[in-house]
C-alpha cells in the first residue's frame, strides 16, 4: 500500500476531493510496542498493511484491533492509545481537516482488499 493509493481510496469514496492535499505518512512499530493515549485536533485516517495493532479508544471504553487492510477512522479529539500486536504492525496514515469524518470512531475491516464491512468499533 503506497500513500498514493491510499489518497486514492479516500478520494473514490469521497471522503476528500482528488486535487485535495492530503498528508499521509506510514510507519512500523515492533511487537509489544505502546502509545500512551493522546488526542490530535485533525481527523486521522489509519490503515494497518502488516501485522495487528490494538487501539485502546478510553472515552467509549473499547479496544478496536486492527489486522492488515483494516482501517480505523479517528475523529480530532478521540482520546486513543494503542499496542501493537506480536507480530509487529505497519500502518499508512491520512490527515485531514477536523469534522471530515464525523463525531464517532469507525472501523472498516477489509478495506484494503476491497470487502469492507463498516461500522463503529465493537469491544
Amino acid at each position: 500500500m503506497t500513500e498514493g493509493a491510499l489518497v486514492a481510496g479516500l478520494a473514490a469514496e469521497g471522503t476528500v476531493a482528488p486535487s485535495d492535499p492530503v498528508p499521509v505518512s506510514t510507519w512500523s512499530n515492533g511487537p509489544g510496542d505502546r502509545y500512551a493515549a493522546h488526542r490530535h485536533d485533525y481527523d486521522k485516517v489509519l490503515l494497518a498493511t502488516r501485522g495487528s495493532i490494538v487501539f485502546e479508544l478510553a472515552e467509549a471504553t473499547q479496544e478496536v484491533e486492527l489486522q492488515a487492510g483494516d482501517r480505523l477512522d479517528l475523529p480530532a479529539g478521540t482520546l486513543h492509545g494503542a499496542h501493537v500486536g506480536r507480530h509487529g504492525v505497519s500502518c499508512a496514515e491520512a490527515h485531514l481537516p477536523a469534522g471530515v469524518l464525523g463525531e464517532s470512531p469507525r472501523r472498516r475491516t477489509g478495506w484494503l482488499s476491497g470487502r469492507q464491512t463498516a461500522g463503529r468499533p465493537t469491544s
